[in-house]
């Protein structure tokens, strides 16, 4: 089995892995479970709300009842009435209030869905895996990606040249400056950015020079949010960009700057909308006549029933009146999709007229295996968040390009790989591997903007070679010096508003111990919980900001239940779901804690990475160090902490 074979088989069976997981769970669980957890919507209304810009039929789905679910907008859902696993019918989530959730869908809404008892379910997608499998067999087959395969397979050494540049933006630092000259001279170019370093900004100033110098540069990145980051900036260098991609999965303030609305908007799409909106009009006169269903065609014809029709008469037992009804439904039908095609290849023709304008064109990985972007070349790939990128998922804009300037940090989180098996192919990035493949081909950005110094130390030393910089405006920020001030309280050594750095350690209490719900693979622990309560508690009293406290937890479970007893404006998730996020003050509580000195996951050094590399001014450390300890990196980090902040024994805390 080859390379690319692998990269093939791994792509399937994360696909299937994910399919697979997803109806499972469908099946193992009530409606109503699935509800509780936030992975469905039951008695819902359907209301059909028109066409959006995207051109997608939407429906809005309400009730009276308040809705409180992870289905966030962007999400593919599956719409059913009855059993979800005997409908096929899905969609885009592309709005949701309190009380309603919007879904676009590709076709005209069944009538069923128009009615009461409906339920939508957080389900698959396979598209981006048929856009993955495409772009495997394009590098490992095209003559036009060969430099890929080339690169991949290690047969080519990249040369580096570094380009004289006239820099747009002035207060880039030298190590940004660098990295922007050396990838304007580069086929393949590699930004290693760790946490605050201004990567996305080093790689605006990279796209403004590239069109500058005539090329046409294709954006990516793995998340939509990541994609409106880098759009929202280049927007504000004044920069002509079209954005790619579902308008659903758009800020709405970006959404201007959308392929969608700027098409829909122009002067020659008015012909498409009528196309469609005569479309529309037939197919509710169609609605007046019996569909060609197998039980009346009885093995005839389109052209039969059509023929048959014209002498009036009976066949095969069919009356007359149904043969002709099903003749009108078959000629109405046939100027339906007449007139949709027509639609459809005007509003092509427009798409890539606006394409072929555009110098910059932005989007996710997968936006760029849009059918029209099939025939699309760029100069230069950029490529953000390349580290959550799968190499499968970095191929699929790769293919459109001639050159490549990627930039992540492989010292953070990897892709997200659900199958065990395809962990062990997809969960080392493109990133990582060229990194490793090529000492020469990348710069790393050193000046943070982010951390108080003492939070950027450590992390500094175990994962980047000592060699992060705190820039001067950030060296030593506090609480203090943004104006919060101490109260009285028994932890107020922990939030000591000078002391940037603050650990509690559970060890000699009795009640540390982690748990385990029945049925559950995740871990939860209640002290840790309520020390992160009261703690967060006493910051508000102080006078920070709900929205400037972010709680970093590993474990599903833990998110659980100080959800429930945080603030709603305190940002409480996972290490995974913080990544590429920041707060002034960060709170970690760590969970594990048992007998046999069991961290499971947190074994994975890039999580404690990710976690402490959030907070700007002040960061609070929660654990049971007797069970962390059993990895020298944490037991590092408590000495780390009694040398340069605050450590806090919590013995008789209930």
């Amino acid at each position: 089995m080859n390379y690319f074979e692998k990269l093939r088989l791994a792509v399937d069976l994360e696909r299937e892995e994910e399919k697979r997981a997803a109806i499972e769970e469908i099946k193992k669980l009530s409606g109503e479970k699935r509800e509780r957890l936030g992975r469905a919507v039951l008695n819902l209304k359907g209301t059909y709300q028109g066409r959006d810009i995207g051109g997608f039929y939407v429906v809005k789905f309400g009730r009276s009842k308040p809705i409180e679910t992870e289905i966030d907008v962007g999400d593919v859902v599956l719409i059913s009435k009855g059993n979800p696993l005997k409908s096929d019918l899905t969609g885009t989530v592309v709005s949701k209030t309190s009380r309603s959730i919007s879904v676009a869908l590709n076709d005209p809404p069944p009538k069923w869905i128009l009615s009461k008892g409906i339920r939508i379910d957080l389900f698959f997608n396979d598209v981006t895996f048929k856009r993955m499998e495409k772009a495997i067999n394009l590098v490992e087959h095209s003559e036009d990606a060969k430099w890929i395969r080339e690169i991949v397979l290690g047969r080519l050494n990249p040369i580096i040249r570094e380009v004289e540049t006239d820099f747009l933006d002035t207060n880039l630092n030298d190590f940004q400056k660098r990295s922007v000259s050396k990838a304007l001279g580069s086929k393949v170019f590699l930004i290693h950015g760790p946490p605050g370093t201004g990567k996305t900004r080093t790689l605006a100033e990279i796209i403004l020079q590239l069109v500058r110098l005539g090329k046409r540069v294709a954006v990516s990145a793995d998340s939509n949010s990541a994609a409106d980051n880098l759009l929202e900036l280049l927007i504000n260098k004044n920069a002509k960009v079209i954005r790619i991609g579902h308008p659903a999965r758009v800020e709405k303030k970006l959404m201007e700057h959308t392929l969608s609305y700027v098409v829909q908007n122009l002067e020659d799409y008015k012909k498409v909308e009528e196309l469609r909106k005569d479309a529309q009009y037939l197919m509710e006169e169609r609605g007046n006549f019996i569909k060609p269903a197998p039980k009346y065609r009885r093995g005839m014809s389109d052209e039969e029933i059509l023929r048959i029709a014209k002498s009036r008469k009976s066949f095969r037992g069919v009356p007359s009146r149904v043969i002709y009804s099903m003749a009108k439904w078959i000629e109405i039908n046939n100027k339906i999709s007449f007139l949709l095609d027509k639609a459809r290849e005007l509003e092509e023709e427009i798409i890539k007229r606006i394409l072929s304008k555009s110098k910059i064109v932005v989007g996710t990985n997968s936006s760029f295996g849009m059918d029209y972007m099939e025939n699309e070349k760029f100069d230069v790939l950029v490529h953000d968040e390349a580290t959550q990128s799968t190499e499968p998922s970095s191929y699929i804009p790769l293919v459109l390009s001639r050159s490549l300037i990627t930039a992540g940090d492989h010292k953070q989180l990897p892709p997200t790989v659900m199958s065990i098996e395809a962990k062990r192919i997809l969960s080392k990035t493109l990133f990582e591997k060229l990194i490793e493949k090529y000492e020469n081909i990348s710069e790393i950005l050193r000046i943070q903007y982010r951390m108080n110094e003492k939070i950027m130390k450590f992390p500094s030393e175990k994962f980047y070679d000592g060699k992060l910089i705190a820039h001067e405006s950030v060296k030593s920020r506090t609480l203090k010096t943004l104006g919060i001030k101490c109260v009285e309280s028994r932890f107020s050594e922990a939030l000591d508003p000078e002391e940037p750095l603050s650990l509690l350690d559970t060890s000699r209490n009795p009640e540390k111990w982690e748990k385990k719900r029945k049925g559950s693979t995740s871990r939860e622990n209640h002290l840790e919980a309520k020390l992160v309560k009261e703690i967060v508690q006493g910051f508000i009293s102080m006078g920070l900001k709900k929205d400037d406290i972010g709680v970093i937890t590993p474990y599903d479970d833990q998110v659980s239940i100080l959800k429930e007893m945080l603030p709603e404006e305190i940002k409480t998730s996972t290490v995974d779901a913080f990544q590429g996020k920041e707060k002034e003050v960060i709170i970690i509580s760590f969970v594990r804690s048992n007998k046999e000195g069991e961290l499971g996951f947190l074994e994975d050094l890039r999580r404690l990475n990710v976690s402490i590399t959030r907070a700007k001014s002040k960061l609070v450390l929660i654990g049971d160090f007797d069970t962390l300890s059993k990895n020298s990196v944490y037991r590092d980090l408590r000495l780390y902490v009694e040398e340069n902040g605050k450590v806090i024994t919590v013995q008789n805390y209930l």
